[in-house]
């Protein structure tokens, strides 16, 4: 015990080899035992007693010797038993001694066990620490692998970004050897410019009310103890607030006194109020507002407070009053049936303005905001216009219509030919239109048939003019709608020359101080647009007579009905971001826009393939098709219409909720019409567009048009070099005396 004892301080650690010879020495020793417990319990079994001697054949007849062979029988009994008795106590006292034996061996196997069991059990730990450490230096060993990669990879973009880099220089460098260097334009700063202290304010500069506390809840002055007045503010409204002060601050005292609410109180009260409302000092009376005046009361302050209501202003002389309700205006009764039963309730600000002005024969240039009605401003006036003259019959309808309406698209000039049926049906009124895509034959035959009114694209009606298919012998009113869409179509040529076919003998004086005669039929010139060109001008000067020119709004602005958002982007990521905001419009009609018929091709098979209801709407389809896609769009068959310019301009399409300009147009002047598709009507509209920074041209007007419409700017924008000055307003600088200048052959 004490050798374990010692043992157990001091453990000894054994190899291999020693553990193996020391359990075959235990398996030795084992089977020794077994083998010694197996003999040991055959000696202890009881032996059997000893078979009897075999009988005498001849028993002895001596009694003697018979006695002296039972002594003897006796005797070896005797020396048997004890024989027998020392075997037991020797095989007892080999047993204890084996038994002791067995337990001092047990005794030392148990010793020698526990010391190989700690050793065991410092192997196992052993090992688990070696396992742990390996597992952590694979760990680290991958760990560093992964950086080692990752920094492999970020040093082979950075070669390939780097090469490519050179690649784009050299390509450069040889572009420029062969076609010469485009020098970015550098602002020049006039000394007069760089110290000069620009006074003008944008939008985005006054941060007053967001910051300073003060902004947020102004104090309002009680001249004179709120007897007094502000100048140019109603003196009735002035009043209501300051009787409705004093009631609030009498209450409060009564409340900070304790006293009770009393009858006669708020018999003073109620009597303030109305002296209020019929207030009259000084002997200026406050006049009533024109909405609750007759026509005869209104005063001169009157209509300036109703043109500054709807932002009507005019340019031109003797202009007359606009009209303020479908009852004041000169239109006929049948007309005005019309009116009622198209649905048109209250006439838009463009119609107040421009029919008192169509019915006096006046020339107008309308500018107006899109979706704001201009299409039943030109027609009221010319069917109004048509039933003076006398119907058309055999003996006239060779000289050809009446009026002439012109449209940039085939669209636009069906779409005007359904409202001006919807008005002339109850005129009796013959309306044909005349377009492309279809017989030109048939076309001639209907106007040959006779016609009151002609509405059609330019091209294929001077198509007619010269095939002799139609003229326009007496035809006096003529309207250009979308004049500046036709004249970036490249329809100017067209245009005079329609414009030129039509008699001269009866056009205005120039002298606008001489007074035109009442019973002589004059030209009269339409032309509707939303913004205003110098082409369109020009085209204005040479055939129209004192125009008065309408503006509704600004010139080129889109209406407050619309929301703009603007989003900067890559090109690869358009796609994605159009099917997300299509997504959340579920089945809400919307109209995206595309540059070309390819892209809208492209974009319509993409869109399609996504599980969108799509068509597509552009100048590649023939007229059954485009007709199908706007029918479809109209009827809710397809939610999705991918189009081109051809669908930007005046076609009318109910309930668009959003806008989606995929690929930005190169004017300002396309995108407010592209996005004036949406918001018609008086109602709201969403458009929203994708800007890439390929589309610089358009940057600084897109832009001013943000800020103006109270929109908001994206600051890559904002902050780009392109947005701060206009396309071209920037002169070249002349090339230093160290720059390289290419002549090109």
């Amino acid at each position: 015990m004490k050798r374990a004892a010692d043992g157990m301080e001091k453990p000894k650690f054994l190899t291999r080899e020693e553990r193996e010879k020391l359990a075959l020495e235990r398996r030795q020793a084992a089977v020794t035992d077994q083998r010694r417990s197996a003999l040991d319990l055959l000696q202890s079994l009881p032996r059997p007693p000893p078979p009897p001697p075999p009988p005498l054949s001849n028993p002895p007849r001596d009694s003697s010797s018979s006695h002296h062979r039972d002594s003897s029988d006796r005797d070896r009994d005797r020396d048997r038993d004890r024989d027998r008795d020392r075997d037991r106590d020797r095989d007892r006292e080999r047993r204890r001694d084996d038994d002791s034996r067995r337990d001092r061996d047990r005794d030392r196997d148990r010793d020698r066990g526990d010391s190989s069991r700690r050793d065991r059990d410092r192997e196992r730990g052993d090992r688990d620490r070696d396992r742990e450490r390996g597992d952590r230096d694979r760990d680290r060993d991958r760990e560093r692998g992964d950086r080692d990669r990752e920094r492999g990879d970020r040093e082979k973009d950075r070669l390939e970004k780097m090469a490519e880099r050179e690649r784009e220089k050299e390509l450069d460098a040889i572009k420029e050897q062969y076609l010469g260097s485009k020098k970015p334009k550098k602002r020049v700063i006039k000394p007069s410019e760089k110290f000069r202290f620009s006074f003008d304010w944008e939008n985005t500069e006054d941060t007053s009310r967001d910051m300073n506390s003060l902004y947020q809840s102004p104090h309002e002055a009680r001249l004179l103890y709120g007897r007094g007045f502000l100048a140019g503010i109603d003196r009735r409204e002035q009043k209501k607030v300051a009787a409705a002060h004093e009631k609030e601050t009498r209450a409060e005292q009564r409340r900070k006194a304790g006293l009770d609410d009393r009858p006669e109180d708020d018999a003073v009260d109620k009597k303030e109020a109305d002296a209020a409302a019929k207030y009259d000092a000084f002997d200026m009376r406050v006049d009533r507002h024109w909405t609750q005046k007759s026509l005869d009361e209104m005063t001169e302050r009157d209509w300036r407070i109703f043109r500054e209501d709807f932002n009507i202003s005019y340019k031109g002389s003797k202009v007359p009053r606009p009209m303020r309700k479908w009852s004041e205006s000169k239109l006929g009764t049948e007309l005005l049936r019309a009116v009622e039963k198209a649905g048109y309730k209250e006439p838009s600000p463009i119609q107040m303005a421009s029919i008192p002005l169509g019915l006096q024969q006046r020339d107008v240039i309308g500018i107006a905001e899109t979706g704001s009605g201009k299409t039943a401003a030109f027609v009221l006036p010319m069917l109004s216009y048509i039933t003076r003259l006398p119907p058309i019959s055999e003996e006239n309808e060779a000289e050809g219509p009446y009026a002439v309406v012109m449209a940039p698209t085939r669209e636009l000039a069906q779409q005007i030919e359904e409202e001006t049926v919807k008005f002339a049906t109850y005129l009796g009124i013959k309306v044909v239109s005349i377009v492309g895509g279809q017989s030109i034959e048939e076309q001639g035959f209907k106007i040959r048939q006779g016609c009151e009114v002609v509405i059609a694209t330019p091209g294929r009606l001077l198509d007619c003019l010269e095939r002799r298919y139609a003229v326009l012998n007496q035809c006096n009113y003529v309207v250009l709608d979308e004049a500046d869409r036709m004249i970036d179509m490249g329809f100017e040529p067209q245009v005079v020359g329609v414009l030129d076919a039509m008699p001269s003998s009866n056009l205005k004086p120039e002298n606008e101080d001489e007074e035109l005669d009442a019973k002589t039929i004059y030209r009269t010139t339409y032309m509707f647009s939303a913004t205003m060109p110098p082409a369109v001008e020009r085209l204005a000067r040479k055939y129209l007579r004192n125009p008065v020119v309408v503006t509704i709004g600004t010139a080129g602005k889109a209406t407050d009905l619309i929301t703009q958002n603007v989003i900067m982007t890559k090109e690869s990521e358009k796609m994605s971001r159009l099917q997300k905001i299509l997504t959340d419009l579920g089945d809400k009609p919307a109209i995206v826009f595309c540059n070309t018929k390819k892209s809208a091709d492209a974009r319509a098979k993409d869109l399609d393939k996504a599980g969108f209801r799509v068509t597509t709407l552009h100048g590649g389809k023939s007229q059954e098709q485009r007709e199908t896609s706007l029918d479809g769009f109209r009827n809710r068959r397809f939610t999705v219409l991918v189009a081109t310019d051809v669908a930007g301009r005046g076609i009318d399409i109910p309930d668009v909720a959003h806008v989606i300009n995929y690929e930005m147009p190169s004017s300002i002047d396309t995108y407010t019409h592209r996005i004036g598709r949406t918001g018609r009507a008086g109602k709201k509209g969403l458009a929203t567009s994708f800007l890439t920074l390929e589309n610089t041209d358009i940057f600084f007007d897109l832009k001013q048009m943000l800020i103006q419409s109270n929109s908001p700017v994206p600051p890559e924008l904002a902050r780009h070099e392109a947005s701060k000055f206009k396309p071209g307003s920037v002169p070249d600088r002349p090339p230093r005396r160290n720059d390289t200048v290419y002549a090109t052959h």
